[in-house]
Protein backbone atom coordinates (compact mmCIF):
# COMPACT_ATOMS: atom_id res chain seq x y z
CA UNK A 1 0.00 0.00 0.00
CA UNK A 2 1.28 3.47 -0.87
CA UNK A 3 2.53 5.77 1.85
CA UNK A 4 0.48 8.92 2.51
CA UNK A 5 2.39 12.10 1.63
CA UNK A 6 3.28 14.33 4.57
CA UNK A 7 3.98 17.64 2.76
CA UNK A 8 6.49 18.94 5.33
CA UNK A 9 7.13 22.61 5.92
CA UNK A 10 10.24 23.58 3.94
CA UNK A 11 12.89 25.75 5.57
CA UNK A 12 13.66 27.12 2.09
CA UNK A 13 10.19 28.74 1.99
CA UNK A 14 10.24 30.15 5.55
CA UNK A 15 10.99 33.73 6.45
CA UNK A 16 14.41 34.02 8.09
CA UNK A 17 16.46 36.45 10.12
CA UNK A 18 20.21 36.11 9.84
CA UNK A 19 23.12 37.76 11.61
CA UNK A 20 24.75 38.58 8.27
CA UNK A 21 21.63 40.49 7.11
CA UNK A 22 21.42 42.41 10.38
CA UNK A 23 25.11 43.33 10.09
CA UNK A 24 24.63 44.46 6.49
CA UNK A 25 21.73 46.69 7.56
CA UNK A 26 23.84 48.10 10.45
CA UNK A 27 21.66 46.69 13.23
CA UNK A 28 24.59 44.95 14.92
CA UNK A 29 27.40 47.34 15.68
CA UNK A 30 29.20 47.44 19.04
CA UNK A 31 27.57 49.55 21.78
CA UNK A 32 24.53 50.70 19.84
CA UNK A 33 20.75 50.77 20.17
CA UNK A 34 18.81 50.75 16.89
CA UNK A 35 15.23 50.09 15.82
CA UNK A 36 13.55 49.67 12.46
CA UNK A 37 11.29 47.57 10.25
CA UNK A 38 12.16 44.48 8.20
CA UNK A 39 9.90 43.68 5.25
CA UNK A 40 9.52 40.56 3.12
CA UNK A 41 8.14 40.67 -0.39
CA UNK A 42 7.20 38.27 -3.15
CA UNK A 43 7.04 39.32 -6.82
CA UNK A 44 7.37 42.96 -5.78
CA UNK A 45 4.45 42.84 -3.33
CA UNK A 46 5.06 43.21 0.40
CA UNK A 47 3.95 40.03 2.18
CA UNK A 48 4.86 40.81 5.79
CA UNK A 49 6.90 43.04 8.06
CA UNK A 50 8.17 43.08 11.62
CA UNK A 51 9.50 45.77 13.94
CA UNK A 52 12.91 45.05 15.40
CA UNK A 53 15.11 46.66 18.03
CA UNK A 54 18.69 45.73 18.74
CA UNK A 55 20.84 46.60 21.69
CA UNK A 56 24.49 45.59 21.58
CA UNK A 57 25.69 47.03 24.87
CA UNK A 58 28.15 44.80 26.70
CA UNK A 59 26.33 42.31 28.96
CA UNK A 60 22.74 42.60 27.82
CA UNK A 61 22.73 42.37 24.02
CA UNK A 62 19.41 41.39 22.44
CA UNK A 63 17.20 41.50 19.37
CA UNK A 64 13.58 42.40 20.16
CA UNK A 65 10.93 41.31 17.67
CA UNK A 66 7.46 42.80 17.53
CA UNK A 67 4.76 41.79 15.02
CA UNK A 68 1.10 40.81 14.69
CA UNK A 69 -0.02 37.32 13.77
CA UNK A 70 -3.77 36.89 13.10
CA UNK A 71 -4.35 40.21 14.87
CA UNK A 72 -2.57 38.93 18.01
CA UNK A 73 0.42 41.07 19.03
CA UNK A 74 3.63 39.09 19.59
CA UNK A 75 6.67 40.61 21.27
CA UNK A 76 9.77 38.80 22.56
CA UNK A 77 13.52 39.11 22.85
CA UNK A 78 16.22 36.93 21.34
CA UNK A 79 19.53 37.18 23.25
CA UNK A 80 22.65 38.07 21.26
CA UNK A 81 26.16 36.95 22.19
CA UNK A 82 29.50 37.80 20.69
CA UNK A 83 32.73 35.83 20.73
CA UNK A 84 36.19 36.80 19.51
CA UNK A 85 36.86 35.82 15.90
CA UNK A 86 39.15 32.84 15.38
CA UNK A 87 41.11 35.05 12.96
CA UNK A 88 41.92 37.46 15.76
CA UNK A 89 40.11 40.34 14.04
CA UNK A 90 36.97 41.62 15.71
CA UNK A 91 34.02 39.65 17.07
CA UNK A 92 31.41 37.24 15.70
CA UNK A 93 27.74 37.65 16.69
CA UNK A 94 25.25 34.84 17.34
CA UNK A 95 21.59 34.51 18.31
CA UNK A 96 20.66 32.37 21.32
CA UNK A 97 17.45 30.56 20.34
CA UNK A 98 14.72 31.32 22.93
CA UNK A 99 13.30 27.79 22.55
CA UNK A 100 16.30 25.46 22.26
CA UNK A 101 19.01 27.66 23.80
CA UNK A 102 21.31 26.89 20.87
CA UNK A 103 23.76 29.42 19.51
CA UNK A 104 22.98 30.07 15.83
CA UNK A 105 23.40 32.57 12.99
CA UNK A 106 19.95 32.15 11.40
CA UNK A 107 16.40 32.03 12.80
CA UNK A 108 13.45 30.53 10.89
CA UNK A 109 9.81 31.59 11.19
CA UNK A 110 7.56 28.54 11.43
CA UNK A 111 4.09 28.85 12.97
CA UNK A 112 4.45 31.72 15.43
CA UNK A 113 8.05 32.47 16.40
CA UNK A 114 11.54 32.91 14.96
CA UNK A 115 13.57 29.99 16.34
CA UNK A 116 16.57 27.85 15.43
CA UNK A 117 15.63 25.07 13.00
CA UNK A 118 16.11 22.35 15.64
CA UNK A 119 13.15 23.78 17.61
CA UNK A 120 10.67 22.63 14.94
CA UNK A 121 9.52 19.09 14.20
CA UNK A 122 8.59 17.80 10.76
CA UNK A 123 10.36 20.55 8.82
CA UNK A 124 12.87 19.82 6.06
CA UNK A 125 15.03 21.44 3.44
CA UNK A 126 13.81 21.00 -0.13
CA UNK A 127 16.80 18.78 -0.97
CA UNK A 128 15.72 16.32 1.72
CA UNK A 129 12.35 15.77 0.05
CA UNK A 130 13.81 14.65 -3.28
CA UNK A 131 14.30 11.01 -4.20
CA UNK A 132 17.65 9.58 -5.25
CA UNK A 133 16.50 9.56 -8.88
CA UNK A 134 15.48 13.24 -8.74
CA UNK A 135 18.86 14.15 -7.24
CA UNK A 136 20.70 12.27 -10.00
CA UNK A 137 18.52 13.94 -12.64
CA UNK A 138 19.24 17.44 -11.34
CA UNK A 139 22.99 16.72 -11.15
CA UNK A 140 23.05 15.47 -14.75
CA UNK A 141 21.08 18.45 -16.09
CA UNK A 142 23.22 20.86 -14.06
CA UNK A 143 26.30 19.43 -15.74
CA UNK A 144 24.69 19.65 -19.17
CA UNK A 145 23.68 23.29 -18.83
CA UNK A 146 26.56 24.56 -16.70
CA UNK A 147 28.92 24.91 -19.66
CA UNK A 148 26.51 27.45 -21.17
CA UNK A 149 26.52 29.47 -17.92
CA UNK A 150 30.31 29.36 -17.83
CA UNK A 151 30.53 30.59 -21.44
CA UNK A 152 28.18 33.47 -20.65
CA UNK A 153 30.38 34.44 -17.71
CA UNK A 154 33.67 34.16 -19.59
CA UNK A 155 32.40 36.22 -22.53
CA UNK A 156 30.68 38.85 -20.39
CA UNK A 157 31.71 42.47 -20.87
CA UNK A 158 34.10 43.02 -17.95
CA UNK A 159 35.46 39.51 -17.33
CA UNK A 160 39.29 39.47 -17.14
CA UNK A 161 40.81 36.45 -18.83
CA UNK A 162 44.40 37.66 -18.61
CA UNK A 163 46.44 39.81 -16.27
CA UNK A 164 50.02 40.79 -17.15
CA UNK A 165 49.93 38.39 -20.09
CA UNK A 166 49.05 35.38 -17.88
CA UNK A 167 45.62 33.73 -17.56
CA UNK A 168 43.82 34.60 -14.31
CA UNK A 169 43.14 31.89 -11.72
CA UNK A 170 39.39 32.36 -12.10
CA UNK A 171 39.60 31.96 -15.87
CA UNK A 172 41.63 28.75 -15.52
CA UNK A 173 39.15 27.35 -12.96
CA UNK A 174 36.19 28.10 -15.23
CA UNK A 175 37.91 26.49 -18.24
CA UNK A 176 38.65 23.35 -16.18
CA UNK A 177 35.03 23.24 -14.98
CA UNK A 178 33.75 23.60 -18.54
CA UNK A 179 35.95 20.69 -19.68
CA UNK A 180 34.44 18.51 -16.93
CA UNK A 181 30.95 19.46 -18.09
CA UNK A 182 31.77 18.63 -21.71
CA UNK A 183 33.15 15.22 -20.75
CA UNK A 184 29.73 13.76 -19.96
CA UNK A 185 29.72 10.57 -21.93
CA UNK A 186 26.87 8.90 -23.78
CA UNK A 187 27.34 5.97 -21.38
CA UNK A 188 26.52 8.19 -18.37
CA UNK A 189 23.36 9.43 -20.07
CA UNK A 190 22.29 5.89 -21.06
CA UNK A 191 22.94 4.59 -17.55
CA UNK A 192 20.84 7.41 -16.16
CA UNK A 193 17.97 6.86 -18.60
CA UNK A 194 17.77 3.09 -18.18
CA UNK A 195 18.51 2.72 -14.47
Amino acid sequence: MAKYPTYPILYDDCKTLSISDLKRWNYINPNQYKSGVIKWSSNGNETSSINIRTSTYTNNSYLELSYRLNEIPINYRVPLVSIPSNLGKGIVWFFICPSSGKRCRKLHFVDTYFYHRSAFRGCMYEKQTKSKKQTQTSKLFDKLFESEKIDNLIYSKHFKKYYNGKPTKRYLQLIAKRRQCENITDLEIKQFLFS
